[in-house]
């Protein structure tokens, strides 16, 4: 019996976020903002069967993604036989549901790390106070920010959509997005976001205005009870300390109910490695390529 895959539709959010809620953990991955927000980049399709939500990426490469439901209540071995009849790829298992996997049919997986893809988590409470020579340089660049320009901090909402459409366009002229593949698919997926604003749930942010220009947003959502997800942070690169601003900002003015910040992972760029691990996380939420046999 086929899966019947269909195009990830905003009208099915909420029946999805149901399932998603149910996972035993969350990667950034698997919000409903970032599968939708890049559907097109990744051709990312779901299927609704058997108490789980099936996503196929199709570009570059046709393979699986983790089943989003309520991992160990569902019979693996049945729904695999029942759907699968040759040797399948799964990409980005969560180390869960690896797990419940390994419990169930160890016999039948072979794993392999997927390090490019393990979601960094940091201490919100360290993110916002910046304390110790650990977070030093940090912090001087936050102070240098606040001291030079006279800047205001506010919320993300509809009315900034335009302006961080604008300011997302130059920034992409700055980095040349062009010339690379992965920021014009990133600049789709915040396009997209951006223009859906009102009909997504669940999304914040916060931005950094000097005058009426602004210089740096933050895009965010509620990934479960004590984790908070940064899907964007873009900074303008003329305002020194705007990204560290917008990064402590942030979580002081919208995260601090939060005990952990999600800031996804660093797709094996190198500069994005070492931007992340300079913010010295806490833990990983890993991730495994998945091979069923």
């Amino acid at each position: 019996m086929p899966l019947i895959f269909e195009p990830i539709s905003l009208d099915k959010q909420k029946q999805y976020l149901d399932k998603f809620y149910q996972c035993l953990q969350k990667p950034s991955d698997y919000s409903f903002v970032n599968l939708w927000g890049w559907s097109d980049d990744y051709g990312l399709y779901w299927a609704w069967s058997d108490d789980v939500v099936w996503i196929k990426q199709t570009i570059p490469n046709e393979a699986f993604w983790a089943p989003i439901g309520s991992w160990p209540d569902i019979d693996w071995s049945r729904c695999f036989d029942k759907y699968f009849d040759e040797p399948i790829t799964f990409l980005r298992i969560p180390e869960k549901l690896l797990r419940v996997w390994e419990k169930n049919i160890e016999d039948r997986i072979r794993k392999e790390d997927e390090r490019a893809h393990w979601d960094y988590i940091y201490d919100v409470k360290e993110l916002i106070e910046l304390k110790g020579n650990r977070f030093h340089k940090k912090k001087n660049l936050v102070n240098q920010f606040k001291k030079k320009y006279n800047y205001q901090y506010v919320p993300f909402d509809a009315k900034m959509i335009d302006m961080a459409l604008a300011m997302q366009e130059d920034w992409c002229t700055w980095r040349d997005c062009e010339s690379s593949e992965a920021l014009s698919a990133e600049n789709r997926a915040i396009s997209r976001i951006l223009d859906n604003w009102q009909t997504i749930y669940g999304l914040t942010g916060g931005a950094l205005l000097v005058g009426q220009e602004m210089v740096a947003y933050t895009i965010a959502e509620q990934l479960s009870q004590d984790t908070i997800v940064i899907h964007f942070e873009k900074g303008n690169p003329d305002y020194k300390g705007a990204y560290q601003a917008i990064n402590q900002m942030f979580l002081e003015q919208n995260g601090d109910q939060f005990d952990y910040v999600n800031r996804e992972q660093d797709l094996g760029d190198e500069g994005l490695r070492k931007a992340k691990l300079s913010y010295h996380p806490i833990d990983f939420l890993k991730k495994y390529r998945v091979t069923l046999k």
